[in-house]
């Protein structure tokens, strides 16, 4: 497995990012992997060489590049309790600033360089992304329907159900995997979501994992659930498995 830091030109400088591949000189799928909040760190470049050793060229990118360099803020090995509220904190105005235009602008140019690395081959990507990155994860498959091929979110930001996940199921055309922490969604918002996913016409799934609160899929947090990051991985492996074309 090979791994290396990058730099991807953006209209607004470099975004540093996070790189895993197969090392075998072939070509394979590339995977956008757009981390938590809290950013490129080593339990997310666990997650995207797990990911790799299936596979694929994955790509995390910080997002919060235009604050600088990852880590954005310092991290403790273990977020939890009041650090986690006090981390959260320091994070909001940089998820505040971090507009839908920017998002987009940077979708664009994550997407131009990983479809661009001489170890990705030719054909659709896949997009996947944590908390608030699944609702990045989101924007970039709607605003890129002939490109992206899947879409997977987990734990998605807390009102993920609300209007403008509605807005951007409705522009879809990639297939869908969304896997919702039991305290971020209601049965009833479930249904209602789930209800835009059909009447957009594209195959997903949609459900609450059991027993999981916000963040579940990060093991250096105290919301990590390790049954449910085995159910994310046996969700998502088959949905980029029947997307994305292998050489």
């Amino acid at each position: 497995m090979a791994t290396k830091m990058l730099q991807i030109p953006t209209a607004d400088g470099q975004a540093d990012a996070f790189a895993a591949f197969p090392d075998d000189g072939e070509r394979h799928p590339g995977v956008l992997m757009y981390p938590d909040a809290f950013g490129i760190r080593p339990v997310l470049r666990e997650m995207a060489g797990e990911l790799a050793g299936h596979g694929y060229y994955v790509l995390v990118p910080n997002f919060f590049y235009r604050h600088g360099p990852t880590p954005v803020i310092e991290l403790p090995g273990f977020i939890g309790g009041d650090a986690r509220r006090e981390l959260i904190a320091q994070l909001m105005p940089l998820i505040e600033a971090h507009t839908t235009e920017r998002a987009l602008s940077d979708a664009d140019a994550y997407l131009g360089f990983l479809t661009a690395q001489p170890e990705v081959g030719a054909g659709p990507v896949a997009v996947t992304g944590y908390c608030f990155g699944g609702l990045l994860a989101m924007r970039t498959a709607a605003a890129h329907p002939g490109q992206v091929a899947a879409v997977a979110e987990f734990h998605g930001p807390v009102g993920a159900d609300g209007p403008e996940m509605h807005r951007l199921v409705s522009q879809l055309t990639a297939e869908v995997h969304l896997g919702h922490a039991e305290t971020d969604m209601t049965p009833e918002a479930l249904d209602e979501l789930n209800q835009a996913l059909g009447a957009a016409g594209v195959g997903y799934t949609s459900e609450i994992y059991p027993g999981t609160v916000h963040g579940f899929t990060m093991s250096d947090t105290d919301a990590f659930n390790p049954d449910a990051l085995q159910r994310h991985w046996d969700c998502l492996l088959p949905l980029l498995g029947r997307t994305l074309t292998k050489s």
